[in-house]
């Protein structure tokens, strides 16, 4: 991988000395979900929460849904199904309180963020059957929860995006839930990224191949790029994307994912799918969480006014 920091934005560049450097592995796994990643401080609003549970299908233990509602709004809340980031092997729900808090007072919507079982302990199917569960119950359950079910929709960052484009194609394919949108910040679609020529400059900050490669071995259960994987567990490799609902993409022009994130889009749009995308240019893996910076700024911004549309028209 050759030296690319001379391409990133200075502003986004204190986050690289902030982030802590860790490995991925089995013996590391503990120690990375146990540790507590830089966050943006957040405003106190006042927000209702409630902590639910929404029965699996295969009678294993039911999932937890954290439930944000906004005070600020009358009538049945639009609502957005949220999937945490964290390379499919670490990362929850509670961590995102406040971002969500914010997110739903402002957005005067619901969020309701699924604490899905992680991989390696749980891989796939187990992972997106838990997300599954949550959309059902929100739908099942959208009159007690006060939710409109016609503006329903799926968001997630890194790997809680992959979960949110495979959740997508699920409901698509089995056709008991329409979601209203799906919203995709720097998504883990394809597992495929780790057998590809490594990209040029691409993928040499916060998450590398190798972390990838440990994050899809976990899901997959074994190691990635072979025949056969399903689309629900790598949707990047699915065909056909038509049915699929309006999306949003947001990505880095040095994130890993930036190949997979712009040719998702591109066969969504040839699907007949409407589609925005945007590629930030200077910004790696995760650098919307850098206060300050302005092409963070930007990004929040953009993804904050295509939220606000999907919810409200």
């Amino acid at each position: 991988m050759p030296n690319t920091r001379h391409l990133v934005d200075p502003e986004l560049a204190p986050l690289l000395d902030a982030w802590p450097a860790f490995d991925l592995s089995v013996e590391t796994l503990p120690a990375v979900r146990s540790r507590q990643l830089p966050r943006p401080p957040m405003p106190p609003v006042d927000v209702a929460y409630d902590l639910l549970k929404a029965p699996r299908r295969d009678g294993a233990p039911s999932v937890p849904l954290h439930v944000y509602r906004a005070r600020n709004a009358d009538g049945a809340l639009p609502c957005i199904l949220h999937l945490h980031g964290g390379g499919y092997v670490a990362g929850s729900a509670g961590e995102l309180a406040d971002f969500h808090r914010v997110l739903a007072d402002d957005l005067r919507c619901a969020i309701v963020s699924v604490d899905y079982r992680l991989a390696p302990e749980t891989s796939f199917p187990g992972n997106i059957e838990d997300c599954y569960a949550g959309l059902d119950h929100v739908m099942r359950e959208a009159d007690a929860l006060g939710l409109d079910t016609a503006r329903v929709g799926v968001m997630g960052e890194s790997a809680g995006g992959g979960l949110a484009a495979a959740l997508a194609l699920l409901a698509r394919d089995r056709g008991e839930h329409r979601l209203a949108f799906q919203h995709l910040i720097y998504p883990m679609l394809d597992d495929r990224t780790c057998t590809a020529d490594p990209h040029p400059t691409a993928g040499e900050f916060i998450w590398n191949r190798a972390k990838n490669i440990f994050g899809w071995t976990a899901l997959l259960g074994h190691e990635p790029g072979r025949e056969g994987v399903s689309p629900h567990a790598a949707p990047g490799r699915a065909i056909d994307l038509a049915g699929l609902p309006p999306t949003f993409i947001s990505t880095g022009a040095l994130d890993l994912f930036v190949d997979e994130d712009i040719d998702y889009a591109r066969r969504l749009i040839a699907a007949g799918v409407p589609t925005e995308l945007h590629v930030y240019p200077g910004a790696f893996h995760a650098f919307t969480i850098v206060p300050g910076a302005r092409v963070a700024q930007a990004a929040q911004r953009d993804s904050r006014e295509a939220l606000r549309r999907a919810l409200h028209g």
